[in-house]
C-alpha cells in the first residue's frame, strides 16, 4: 500500500520550509506567485491530500456537524438530512450522517465518535432517553440539538412535530369518512413518536360513540412490515377486517396497501380506508395515492441546523424549543 505523502515531502521536493507549504494550503495570499507555483506542483507531483481533520483538530475547532438519525432508509429522515447539510453548507459546514437504527447502543457509539471528531455539534432523532449524554456533551463544549424529539427546553433546544395533533388529525379524518372500526399500525410502543401518534388517535376516537380502535404492532416501520401486518388483517376473513386504517408512517401504509390491494385484491378506499405519516413523496405516486399526514421534512433540517448555529461562538444564545404543526393531506386512499 503507498504510503500518502506529508508535508515535509512537499517542502522538500519544492525546496521551501514546511512553514510556507501551509501558508500555500491555508493563507496562499501571503506567498509570491513563483513559490505558490512551485510548491502546487510539488503537492500535485506528490499526490498530497492534508489532512483537514487533524488541522482543525490541532486548531480546536471543526468545520463538521454530526447528525443522528432513526432510520436513514426512511425517506423522512432523508429528507431531513438532505435538508440539514444545504443549510449546513450556507454556514460552511459539512455533515457527517449517522444511522442508529433505532438502537441506543448503536446511536451511543455515533455520539462517542462526533465527540472525538470534535464536531461543531450534534444533531440527533434520539432513539431513547439520551440526556445524560447530552449533558455531557455540553459541558464538553459541544452544543446539541434534538431533532424530531422535544427536549428539556433549559437544557437543549429542539425541533419537533406536534405527533400527538397529528394522529388526532388523522384519525378524525377517518371518522369523518364515515369508518368507526379503526386500526391503529405502529411499531416499538417505545418510539416516542409512535406513542405520541397512538395517543392522539385514541384521543379522536373516545368522542365519537360507536368507535373503537384497534392497535397491531409491526416488527418495524418498514414496507415489509406493514405488508406482513396487512396480511395477518386479511387471514382473519373479510368481515374481521377494520374499516379504516392509520399507519404510524408512510412505509407501513404502503405495505399494507400492497398486502391489501395486489396480495389479496381488496378495494381501497371502499374495502378498507388508509392514511399513513409523514407525507413522503412516494406516497402521492402509489397505485392508489395515499392520503397522508404531512411532516415539514425540509423545514425540521434547516431549523436544526439553524438552532445549533445559535447555540455557538463566544456567546450562545439560550435553548430554544420550534414545533411544528403537522398537515392533512387527503387523496385517494380514504375518498370513496
Amino acid at each position: 500500500m503507498t504510503m500518502a505523502a506529508s508535508i515535509k515531502e512537499v517542502a522538500a521536493r519544492a525546496g521551501v520550509a514546511v512553514g510556507t507549504v501551509s501558508n500555500v494550503l491555508n493563507h496562499p495570499d501571503r506567498v509570491s506567485a513563483p513559490t505558490l507555483e512551485r510548491v502546487m506542483d510539488a503537492v500535485n507531483a506528490l499526490g498530497f491530500v492534508r489532512n483537514d481533520a487533524a488541522r482543525q483538530l490541532r486548531a480546536g475547532q471543526s468545520r463538521t456537524i454530526g447528525l443522528i438519525v432513526l432510520d436513514s432508509s426512511n425517506p423522512f429522515f432523508a429528507a431531513v438530512a438532505r435538508a440539514a447539510e444545504n443549510e449546513a453548507t450556507r454556514h460552511g459546514a459539512d455533515i457527517i450522517l449517522g444511522n442508529s437504527g433505532n438502537d441506543p447502543a448503536r446511536e451511543a457509539r455515533y455520539v462517542t465518535l462526533f465527540e472525538e471528531q470534535r464536531v461543531q455539534g450534534v444533531l440527533i432523532s434520539p432513539a431513547g432517553d439520551i440526556s445524560s449524554r447530552l449533558g455531557s456533551l455540553r459541558d464538553r463544549g459541544v452544543a446539541a440539538v434534538l431533532v424530531d424529539r422535544e427536549g428539556d427546553p433549559s437544557v437543549h433546544s429542539s425541533v419537533s412535530v406536534d405527533d400527538t395533533a397529528g394522529g388526532t388529525m388523522a384519525a378524525e379524518h377517518l371518522l369523518e369518512t364515515g369508518r368507526r372500526r379503526l386500526a391503529f399500525v405502529g411499531g416499538s410502543p417505545g418510539i416516542r413518536q409512535v406513542a405520541d401518534r397512538l395517543a392522539g388517535a385514541r384521543s379522536a376516537v373516545i368522542k365519537v360513540p360507536g368507535a373503537s380502535l384497534e392497535v397491531l404492532e409491526a416488527a418495524d416501520m418498514t414496507v415489509l412490515a406493514g405488508r406482513a401486518v396487512g396480511q395477518e388483517l386479511v387471514e382473519r376473513g373479510r368481515d374481521q377486517l377494520p374499516e379504516a386504517i392509520f399507519c404510524a408512517n408512510d412505509l407501513l401504509a404502503v405495505g399494507v396497501l400492497q398486502s391489501l390491494l395486489l396480495i389479496n385484491g381488496l378495494r381501497v378506499p371502499q374495502d378498507v380506508a388508509l392514511i399513513g405519516y409523514d407525507d413522503i413523496d412516494f406516497a402521492q405516486s402509489t397505485v392508489v395515492p395515499l392520503s397522508s399526514i404531512r411532516q415539514p421534512a425540509e423545514e425540521i433540517g434547516r431549523t436544526a441546523v439553524a438552532l445549533l448555529q445559535e447555540q455557538l461562538g463566544d456567546s450562545p444564545a439560550p435553548p430554544r424549543q420550534v414545533r411544528f404543526t403537522p398537515e392533512l393531506v387527503a387523496r385517494q386512499s380514504t375518498r370513496t
